[in-house]
């Protein structure tokens, strides 16, 4: 995986963020304060984490011991492996920190909670100004935990305050070597890759070896963060018996909130309509996509007077919306 270290704001912003390729920014948030306590020991961290606290429960998670940590499917995937809870940010770190002295301890850990709601005044102790202020982190604490494969569709920041993570990423088109699961029942929403990637089972999984000769990876230290660009597939391993990281994502359209415009919708739509039509039907109607969705706008409508672009052209926002309204009566109706 590429490493940069000491880039400006704007070069990052330029050469790393612009490219849509992985990197690791070595030293990014070293100067944070939270990192700084990190550094000193985790229970100065925890004890300056309590000090924000506002009290409000995120969404946390504990797996049991012999799980060794990874968040997976319980047996015959008619469920989870783990148990979902509401917590403070301060119960769940003072639980990390406690499990520190088991031999054999459950994995705990926050996912994904919105810092501007439970930890109020972390964004302006630990500013990160090479992103728009409304780019609202989130915060990821326990110990050691792992989050198998998986994806998500939005620009991806990862600053890892304290503990080590190891990041393992593997390009979109590596979709189909990765056996993915049910895109509508996984352990954390996202979809999941079933192949443990330390312990592959290639009778099972042997596409997976096509995977793991794509895969990039690298280790983080506190100070250091990651650049995850969208759909790249990424397996998330917390190395340390106390981790913290902040991410922040953001759309790919500049401006739009994360999940308010989603291609996900589009995807789900075409197994609806696409999927169960014979198969001359979908090679014409992939012909259609690649074409409409894909294809080079000036191909597109360079033969049609601009004022007749209609849904070819660029939507308003009122037109976008109207659009998503037709489509959802057509959904809701059949009309």
């Amino acid at each position: 995986m590429r490493e940069y270290q000491g880039l400006s704001d704007e070069a990052i912003r330029s050469d790393v963020l612009a490219s849509w390729q992985p990197a690791v920014l070595r030293g990014l948030i070293g100067n944070w304060h939270a990192v700084t306590l990190g550094r000193d020991s985790p229970p100065a961290l925890v004890d300056y984490l309590r000090r924000l606290d506002n009290g409000t429960a995120v969404d946390a998670i504990m797996t049991p011991p012999e799980m060794q940590g990874r968040i997976f499917y319980g047996e015959g995937m008619n469920g989870f492996n783990f148990v979902r809870n509401r917590l403070s940010i301060s119960s769940v770190a003072e639980q990390v920190l406690r499990y520190g002295g088991f031999a054999r301890p459950p994995a705990v850990a926050v996912q994904s909670g919105l810092i501007h709601d439970c930890l109020p005044g972390f964004i302006a102790d630990n500013p990160l100004p090479l992103l728009d202020a409304a780019v609202q982190p989130r915060i990821w604490l326990g110990n050691a935990i792992t989050t198998p494969t998986h994806l998500d569709e939005w620009h991806n920041i990862g600053c890892v305050v304290s503990g080590r993570r190891r990041f393992t990423l593997f390009p979109p088109e590596q979709i189909g070597n990765l056996y993915i699961g049910p895109l509508d029942f996984a352990p954390t929403g996202a979809p999941m890759s079933l192949v443990r990637l330390h312990a592959p089972d290639f009778e099972r999984f042997p596409r997976f070896r096509e995977a793991l000769a794509a895969a990039q990876s690298a280790v983080l230290g506190p100070g250091d963060a990651i650049y995850i660009p969208p759909l790249w597939w990424h397996h998330v391993e917390s190395l340390d018996p106390f981790n913290l990281l902040v991410n922040y994502w953001w759309h790919v359209l500049g401006g739009a909130a994360v999940g308010a415009v989603s291609g996900f919708d589009g995807l789900l739509v075409s197994i609806l309509n696409l999927r169960t039509l014979p198969a001359p039907a979908r090679a014409a109607w992939r012909a259609l996509f690649e074409h409409y969705v894909f294809g080079d706008q000036a191909e597109v409508t360079g033969h049609i007077p601009p004022h007749r672009h209609g849904l070819l052209g660029e939507l308003s926002p009122a037109d976008a919306q109207r659009l998503r309204e037709q489509i959802a009566q057509r959904l809701k109706t059949g009309k």
